[in-house]
């Protein structure tokens, strides 16, 4: 294995340097108040560790025999090579600049999931270059008399590598495609249950796994593609059959398997910080989906198996005509302006709104009439992990003002107005109460301990993302005021001020 060994001093203190950079970066994504800082130190991070690559492993004119992952002594580049490198670079930045400019936050775990879906296949056309070309990447371990491509010998253990990567890339980008098609609305939310699909997923992975370990015997192209289609088809598989509630967790599942993903060809490339990246992203994406699944009171191989509605039950989504309380902006600002607390609850329906803005105006005009504002924010609450914190960020809303469910889940019951805008399943009480619906058990915020709730739903005709009518619209104390969230609280700043 070249390129290692000989590694100078100076690109292992850049990317140790570099890898300092990114845990920093996840240290400062903890929390709001840090998350610029964490986004800066990560850019930094990635700077240096792309620097450094180009510059220790672009093929040198003046290095006869070497191949383009052996560490040059001497930087005299093919600039041939280092123009095309920047060009790509320049066409990469140009798409993702206009991207992120014109990306709307309601899209945002759209976004995450295509991103998910590129770094998928980036590790796949790594491995299949890789298998195609084995000495240009320095894991031959003997060739053949006969010095064809075919006939160069694999290193048995980069071969684990070349298997396990292009197997998770394979999973990740065809799961991250399905995640995107279904979070985008071109394909329902609802669970799609293929017949006996437990037995067929449980034998596609046991084949995947036992095709990688022929694979460490038998290099014989038919294995390595095999390998491939399988894990393509997993990958689609494994997602369609998980309802819309669990995507959150599923963004945070195929951000792990993005990582490990890029760690596996970290190896191949004999790349440190791509091995250290990779496994900071899937170590945190791996967290973050355990904190999703508690958050839930639900186990990681329960979404994989099936998600939210994948089993029949009583809570169908069905929407039950029943009788309910329906007021205006101006009963919500006389109830809001006489209380001493009030907790907004964000929900998607915020989002898809924009009613982030208005929303801190509104508690802005509570504020100065004396009356104590806070939000409550479930781990679960939108599309992705931290939609509602970026939204609330983005809206300016102090960081103070911002709970967590377990630090502000006691306070409902000395609050006078639960002010709910857009959020459906993390405020259903049947999640403590009804066995047979698919979110028992799912921690919710307990918005029904409110004076008064007041519910913004843009009208009652439909059920939320898991497919379940919400009985807190039809309790004593609740108070629906139906219309688009963003015009609601419009009007409501109208009669507060």
């Amino acid at each position: 294995m070249s390129g290692v060994h000989d590694t100078p001093a100076w690109v292992m203190l850049a990317y140790l340097v570099a890898g300092i950079c990114f845990i920093l970066a996840l240290r400062g994504l903890s929390s709001p108040a840090t998350s610029q800082r964490g986004n800066r130190l990560g850019m930094i991070g990635m700077a240096i560790a792309v620097v450094t690559t180009l510059v220790t492993h672009v093929p040198s004119a003046i290095q006869p025999g070497g191949h383009p992952l052996q560490y040059s002594p001497v930087f005299a580049p093919d600039w041939t090579t280092i123009a095309l490198i920047l060009a790509a670079i320049g066409i990469g930045a140009v798409i993702g600049i206009i991207g992120a400019r014109r990306i709307q936050m309601t899209a945002m775990p759209q976004l995450v999931a295509a991103f998910h879906s590129l770094v998928g296949l980036a590790a796949v056309l790594v491995g299949a270059a890789a298998f195609l070309n084995p000495e240009a990447f320095g894991i031959v371990t003997r060739i053949t008399p006969i010095a064809e491509p075919s006939f160069l010998m694999i290193n048995p253990v980069s071969r684990i590598e070349l298997g396990l990567g292009v197997a998770i890339g394979a999973i990740t980008f065809s799961g991250s495609v399905i995640a995107f098609l279904k979070l985008n609305g071109n394909m329902g939310g609802a669970p799609i249950l293929l017949p006996g699909r437990h037995v067929i997923n449980l034998g596609t992975l046991v084949a995947i796994l036992g095709l990688v370990a022929y694979f460490t015997q038998d290099q014989a192209p038919w294995v390595f593609w095999t390998i491939l289609a399988l894990s393509f088809a997993i990958g689609f598989l494994l997602i369609i059959p998980i309802g819309g509630a669990d995507m959150p967790v599923v963004v945070s599942m195929l951000n792990s398997y993005s990582g490990w993903a890029a760690a596996a060809m970290g190896f191949t490339l004999h790349n440190s910080a791509m091995i250290i990246t990779g496994a900071l992203v899937g170590s945190s994406g791996a967290i973050l989906s355990y904190i999703m699944c508690r958050a839930m009171n639900r186990s990681f191989i329960s979404v994989i198996a099936g998600g939210f509605g994948a089993v029949a039950s009583s809570g169908s989504g069905e929407v039950i005509d029943r009788p309910y309380k329906r007021g205006s902006a101006e009963d919500a600002a006389f109830l809001m302006k006489q209380s001493d607390q009030v907790i907004i609850v964000p929900g998607y329906g915020m989002a898809v709104a924009q009613a982030q803005h208005v929303l801190r105006e509104m508690a802005d005009l509570l504020k100065k009439e004396g009356v104590r504002v806070k939000y409550a924010i479930h781990p679960v609450a939108g599309r992705m992990p931290g939609h509602m914190n970026v939204l609330l960020a983005e809206a300016n809303v102090p960081y103070d003002e911002v709970f967590e469910l377990e630090d502000i889940n006691s306070e409902f019951a000395q609050t006078d107005v639960a002010f709910v805008i857009g959020a459906n399943d993390v405020t259903n009480p049947a999640a403590k109460t009804d066995k047979t619906s698919p979110i028992y058990g799912m921690p919710v915020l307990d918005v029904e301990k409110a004076r008064t709730v007041l519910f913004i739903k843009r009208s009652m005709g439909g059920a939320g993302y898991a497919g379940v009518d919400n009985e807190l619209f039809y309790r004593d104390n609740t108070m629906m005021l139906l219309a688009d969230a963003k015009k609601m609280v419009e009007e409501i700043v109208k009669a507060l001020a």
